[in-house]
């Protein structure tokens, strides 16, 4: 039974793969198609655009099938590693640390509270809280429970380096070999933290250790957020892990004192562990991705939090893919694991910037003389016109585009909402992460505000919403109008309605701050 359902599985892998696969070669037959029917400059230079955004396409479409199929072996990979254990049961002294940063108090407090029943020696770990609070009254308060806990209480007045300046402030006062983050919001479920992982230190080239993070169940779009994160730590970062650059992700894992240390301790960037895990795999220290969740951190229910989030994400990411290009040569690795680096770089932007160029093409294809967009139904069903014209793989590739990500949360997730809403939020932030990549390239501020008022986004404000998403909702009502014109002036039912779709899509940033904030 176990074996036939195993067998079940790498089926279901394999034909995802394949959809994967689909998507790239689908891409490609239509951009022949392109170039067959061009006859002038003006259609060449279409095809030629439409060529490179399909070629980076079908680049991450195929990368992302490798990753898929690879991340169904690592059970086996990580299953070989703890048959090889020896543990000595040596107890290395353990700074737990918990940064802050104008955080709900109370919060803070109770999460603090529980990570203080991990079992583990209790002359052998140290608790520290490193505050970061400009809120006088919120620091205060920190600073009288930690003293009343036994906690390690460090506060800065200037907020430099961002999180990694914390760390780094508090590397100072502390002496411990191992260092384990946990991030103010996540509460501990499994007090085995350190038991568990500390046996994998007794290899000396081992920099960290990261487990699986998650959140708790909240309303449907936190829990699609969720899902959203679920796709790279279920299958992206056991797939990275097979390489030794599976991610350390900020929190929930455990780290030597001495990888940072080699490192100069943790760079100080805005999304200080993505550099930190490339710094220690350019030092050829090792690292292991363990797939199970010991905290779960506050779910994302509001659009501003993800928006904040992507943002700081994407800015972090367009500064690493620079420093990745710097410091590459430097590196003793393969070809693969190099490319895990340029993809972890490249991925939102992909998901942004490429997704914003195509909808720019598709308007000058809408408003090209090809001759699928005036075909009539007659046509579409004649299987000779399906037979002998390309466009039609270009209608089935987008459609499986859309498909391709419900259908792997139906799959693996039991959502097909869930799995819709994914494809939904790549469109409603595109704009907020292409915004993010120009703001790192130009080096102007990482912090992200939706508004010059600063307030405090809220629900239901229909002006607030409009305000704080009058990009995207400019670029909707450019593509509702496209659409429009299509249809009404050129009788191009076709490109009006693919247009209207991408409106549609893009809308989604104005519709979700309405309803959830």
């Amino acid at each position: 039974m176990v074996t036939d359902l195993a067998d079940k599985g790498f089926l279901v892998r394999l034909f995802s793969v394949a959809l994967f696969v689909f998507l790239a070669v689908a891409g490609i037959g239509f951009v022949l198609y392109l170039f067959v029917i061009a006859d002038s400059a003006y259609m060449f230079v279409l095809a030629i655009a439409f060529a490179t955004l399909t070629v980076v396409a079908g680049f991450f479409n195929i990368f992302a099938a490798l990753v898929y199929y690879r991340s169904y072996f690592y059970d086996r990979y990580l299953e070989k590693i703890n048959r090889a254990l020896k543990h000595s049961g040596r107890k290395p002294t353990v700074a737990v640390v918990m940064p802050v940063f104008n955080e709900d108090a109370a919060l803070v407090e109770r999460n603090m509270l529980r990570l203080k029943d991990m079992k583990y020696p209790e002359d052998k770990i140290k608790f520290y809280m490193i505050d970061d609070s400009t809120v006088q009254s919120t620091a205060s308060e920190l600073e009288r429970f930690s003293k009343a806990n036994g906690i390690v209480y460090v506060h800065r007045t200037a907020r430099k380096g961002f999180k990694a300046g914390a760390l780094n402030n508090m590397l100072k006062r502390s002496k411990e070999e191992l260092i384990a983050i946990f991030d103010y919001d996540e509460y501990l479920t499994n007090t085995n933290f350190l038991l568990d992982l500390i046996p994998y230190f007794d290899d000396e080239r081992l920099a960290y250790v990261q487990t699986e993070k998650s959140t708790f169940n909240g309303n449907f779009f936190a829990n699609a957020v969720k899902l959203f994160d679920g796709f790279f730590f279920k299958f992206i970062q056991t797939a990275r892990a097979l390489n030794n650059t599976a991610i350390y992700a900020g929190s929930c894992g455990l780290i030597r004192r001495k990888a940072i240390d080699a490192i100069g301790g943790f760079p100080e960037y805005v999304i200080e562990d993505t550099f930190f895990s490339f710094e220690s795999d350019r030092r050829n220290f090792r690292s292991i991705y363990i797939p199970k969740v010991y905290a779960y951190g506050k779910p994302i229910s509001t659009f501003t939090a993800l928006a904040k989030q992507q943002w700081r994400y994407n800015y972090g990411d367009t500064q690493f893919i620079s420093y990745f290009f710097k410091f590459r040569k430097s590196m003793k690795s393969s070809p693969l694991t190099r490319m895990d680096y340029i993809t972890h770089g490249f991925g939102l932007n992909y998901l942004s910037i490429v997704l914003i160029l195509f909808t720019l093409v598709s308007v000058l294809i809408v408003f090209s003389s090809l001759p699928f967009l005036h075909m009539t139904i007659r046509h579409f069903f004649n299987q000779t016109y399906i037979g002998l014209d390309l466009e039609i793989i270009g209608i089935i590739a987008f459609m499986a585009s859309l498909l391709a990500p419900v259908m792997l949360a139906k799959i693996y997730f039991k959502s097909t909402m869930k799995g819709f809403m994914v494809f939904v939020l790549n469109f409603s932030l595109a704009v907020i992460r292409t915004k993010a990549a120009i703001a790192a390239l130009r080096h102007k501020n990482p912090s992200f505000n939706w508004n010059r008022k600063n307030e405090k986004p809220r629900p239901h404000s229909l002006m607030s919403s409009l305000v704080n998403t009058k990009t995207e909702l400019t670029l909707s009502l450019g593509l509702f109008s496209l659409g429009a014109l299509s249809v009404l002036y050129f009788h191009n039912i076709a490109g009006g309605m693919w247009l209207l779709w991408y409106g549609v899509m893009y809308s989604a940033a104005t519709v979700l701050f309405y309803r959830y904030g």
